[in-house]
C-alpha cells in the first residue's frame, strides 16, 4: 500500500472540495472521511480520506493516482483561493490498539485505525480478509474508471452523502441511488479454486461478472445479479453467490 499524502491549504479550501467529492466536507471536524471524485458522467476518478489538519485539509490517496488526481484538482480550481502541496506523511495502519493521534478508518469498524506521521505500513492484519468478509473494495483492483460508486458500495461504506447538494457525477450517482434495485454490483461470493483478479465469470458461456480479491474460500466480484443464480465459473475455480 503505498499512499501520496496531498495539503490542501487556503481559506476557500472546503467549500472548493464540498463541490467536488461525494461526502460531506461540512462534516469533516467530526473526523475523517471517505470519499470520491467522479467524472461528470458519474464515473469513478479517485477515491480517498479526507483529514482536518487545523484549518488545512490531508487526502490521502493511492499513489498511483495522486499525479492525475493533482491535474484535476488544478483543473477545477480557476481562482479559488486553494493551494495543493503533496507532503512527506506516510500511512501506518492496524487494528490493534490505536496509537496515539491516530484515526478511526470511517469504512468499517473492522479496517482499524489510520495514522498519518513518519512511518509507513501495518500491524501484521490481514487486511485482505477483512475486505472480502465486509465486501470493500481496494483502489486499483476493484476501483476503476468503469466503476460506478453505488455499484462498489460506497453508500455501505459511508462515502457518498445524498443531502449535501450538487458535486461533479452528482445527478448520475443521486439517479441510480432512486433506482428500484441495482442490477449490477460488488459482493462476496463463496469460491472453490484459484484465480487471479480480473478473471471473468461466467455462467452457461454467458459474461455474468469479474473475480477480484480472495481470502480463503471467500473472494469479491463484480456481478451481474439476473446471471449469479447458480455454481458459475472463473477461470478453473467455481463461484456461487447467496443473495441477502
Amino acid at each position: 500500500m503505498t499512499r501520496s499524502i496531498l495539503k490542501l491549504t487556503g481559506p476557500e479550501t472546503r467549500d472548493f472540495l464540498q463541490g467536488l467529492v461525494t461526502n460531506d466536507v461540512s462534516r469533516l471536524d467530526n473526523g475523517p472521511l471517505y470519499a470520491a471524485m467522479l467524472t461528470p458522467q458519474g464515473k469513478y476518478i479517485a477515491d480517498f480520506f479526507l483529514l482536518a489538519q487545523g484549518d488545512a485539509v490531508l487526502l490521502d490517496v493511492d499513489a498511483a493516482l495522486a499525479g492525475s488526481l493533482v491535474q484535476r484538482l488544478n483543473m477545477y480550481k480557476l481562482r479559488a483561493d486553494v493551494q495543493i502541496e503533496e507532503t512527506a506523511l506516510k500511512v501506518a495502519r492496524g487494528t490493534g490498539p490505536a496509537p496515539a493521534g491516530a484515526v478511526i478508518d470511517p469504512r468499517h469498524p473492522d479496517m482499524g485505525w489510520r495514522l498519518y506521521g513518519e512511518t509507513a505500513g501495518n500491524d501484521g492484519t490481514d487486511f485482505d480478509a477483512i475486505r472480502v468478509a465486509h465486501c470493500i473494495p481496494e483502489t486499483g483492483i476493484e476501483l476503476s474508471p468503469d466503476s460506478f460508486i453505488l455499484e462498489v458500495g460506497f453508500e455501505r461504506l459511508s462515502g457518498v452523502d445524498f443531502r449535501k447538494g450538487c458535486y461533479v457525477g452528482q445527478e448520475v450517482t443521486a439517479r441510480m441511488k432512486h433506482k428500484t434495485e441495482l442490477r449490477k454490483g460488488l459482493a462476496t461470493v463463496e469460491i472453490k479454486g484459484n484465480a487471479p483478479p480480473g478473471t471473468e465469470i461466467t455462467v452457461g458461456g454467458k459474461p455474468a461478472g469479474t473475480l477480484f480479491t480472495q481470502s480463503g474460500n471467500r473472494a469479491i466480484a463484480y456481478l451481474r445479479f439476473d446471471r449469479a443464480k447458480g455454481p458459475m465459473q472463473a477461470g478453473d475455480a467455481t463461484v456461487t453467490y447467496k443473495a441477502p
